[in-house]
């Protein structure tokens, strides 16, 4: 449940932030190291030239030294300086870096390729390549970013010949394995597995060449590096999909190798491979690593019951031996789980439900509270709600169980309206809250006063007002979170 997680920040790297040729150059690093020691300094003199160092960065004619004027003041939450310099940039920069961001807005919000395609040739018309040069591994990564965007938009449509010219368009070498990937996924979808195949394969290929420094070790190839386990089990999935069993295996060893922890899926698919070359015995040996993780799913213990009969010769003994196993895997979890346990104060906080009715920590004294911080926009805390209404359902008779689930971070004005929409659409039984950006310090108070730094977050409050447990991310193992979060929940009533 730990996994995956969104952050919230300032991401000055592999975000496209170019310059303007021959007109500007990036803040030397010594810029930003003094900034980084004013900001950690608690003198107040040194807080003092902070403040006149931002200014003066804000007030810059180089655009790349106002965006680091943002940055720092991002980190210092002054987010209504952040917010007055975003707009400055956009007029004291017309065709710069923050404007063709913007402009770059209307080639997604088109929603046909052909009009994707037109609105892109418009954006670059005003906004060309040539003009952003950095030297930079990324500086041509915002126009592959819409590059691949109408090449996937294209292969949606099945028009295969546009994509495949889009998608050659691409410039920024550590990026191309991401874009590959996406291709790949709507060929899969629309059942182009020939496709699929194709690009799965480049994606991986381009990720390989990064690995084990190949092509250096900087932050670019270390992202590109980063995704080869990945998308070898992604091709490896679609030569199973193809019966291509042989070559499948190969693949999906390397993924199984390069894997750093239990995936069950990764040994899901690993086994069924092996069933479909009949080697049952490795299948069964791989099964069992994720059934004794306690993260099979139903689909994969009903195989793990099948592998059993055909490696023993009968069921006999499978009830008995899946009991040992879960009861092993229960006493590991509390162990851990004891480890974990912590006692903190939980912030106070009174907020809006999607019914305008108010919500008061306080008034759930004596309670256990569950508090799971998500956004509409962020995939892993949407991934975990299956797993969250399974949970809120097996204690929805304990009155002194209460799962309260915190809408943060929103991206747009509508963001009640978001949150309300999805939830309904998903037919999730939530008591969803709202913690809204202060109109006055653009902050959103309670998951600031939470200190949470990436979603989905969630919390365990005892009866008494304290944190007992914190979660971040999910791992997409539904069973799994469950157990972890009931066990949790049954350790903090008995705390209280």
């Amino acid at each position: 449940m730990r996994n995956y997680i969104i952050t919230l920040g300032v991401v000055a790297a592999l975000t496209g932030t170019g310059t303007i040729a021959g007109a500007q150059t990036a803040p030397k690093d010594t810029t930003a190291k003094l900034l980084n020691k004013l900001v950690a300094s608690a003198n107040p003199a040194d807080k003092i030239l902070l403040d006149q160092k931002l200014k003066s960065l804000g007030a810059s004619s180089n655009e790349r030294e106002l965006m680091l004027a943002q940055q720092f003041y991002y980190l210092i939450k002054n987010s209504r300086a952040v917010d007055s310099l975003q707009v400055v940039e956009l007029t004291r920069f017309p065709e710069g870096i923050a404007a063709r961001n913007k402009a770059e807005q209307a080639v997604f919000n088109e929603k046909s390729a052909a009009n994707m395609d037109a609105a892109y040739k418009v954006w670059v018309k005003r906004f060309p390549p040539e003009n952003f040069i950095t030297g930079e591994v990324d500086e041509r990564l915002p126009y592959d970013y819409a590059r691949s965007a109408i090449a996937s938009k294209y292969a949606e449509e099945k028009n295969t010949p546009k994509a495949i010219e889009y998608i050659n368009k691409l410039e920024a070498d550590f990026w191309k394995g991401n874009a590959y990937g996406g291709l790949s996924q709507v060929f899969y979808k629309n059942g182009d597995l020939a496709n699929a195949e194709i690009y799965a394969k480049k994606a991986m290929d381009n990720a390989e060449s990064y690995t084990n420094g190949k092509k250096g070790d900087s932050n670019a190839a270390k992202f590109s590096a980063s995704g080869y386990p990945g998308l070898t089990s992604t091709y490896a999935n679609i030569l199973f999909e193809e019966k291509k069993y042989d070559a499948a295996l190969k693949y999906s060893e390397l993924a199984y190798k390069s894997s750093t922890g239990l995936n069950p899926q990764l040994n899901y698919r690993y086994a069924q491979i092996l069933m479909g070359l009949n080697r049952n015995k490795e299948a069964y040996d791989k099964l069992e690593e994720v059934v004794k993780g306690g993260k099979a799913t139903p689909e994969m213990a009903g195989a793990f019951k099948t592998l059993y009969v055909k490696v023993k010769g009968s069921d006999a003994g499978f009830s008995e031996y899946a009991a040992a196993i879960r009861k092993s895997y229960i006493e590991n979890l509390k162990k851990t789980l004891t480890k974990d346990m912590i006692k903190e104060p939980a912030a106070g906080f009174t907020l809006t439900d999607l019914d305008g009715n108010k919500v008061s920590l306080a008034d759930l004294k004596g309670k256990v509270v569950v508090l799971d911080f998500w956004a509409t926009w962020c995939g892993p805390c949407k991934a975990s709600f299956p797993a969250m209404q399974m949970a809120e359902n097996k204690y929805k008779s304990d009155p002194n169980v209460k799962f309260l689930f915190i809408h943060t971070w929103e991206k747009t004005e509508t963001a009640t309206k978001d949150a309300g929409d999805y939830i309904k659409s998903k037919n999730f039984d939530f008591r969803v809250l709202m913690d809204l950006k202060d109109p006055e310090t653009k902050v959103n108070k309670v998951v600031t006063s939470y200190k949470v730094n990436g979603i989905p977050a969630k919390f365990v409050i005892d009866g008494q007002g304290n944190i007992r447990f914190k979660l971040t991310g999910f791992d997409g193992s539904n069973e799994a979170a469950v157990d972890e979060l009931s066990m949790m929940i049954d350790m903090a009533k008995a705390g209280s």
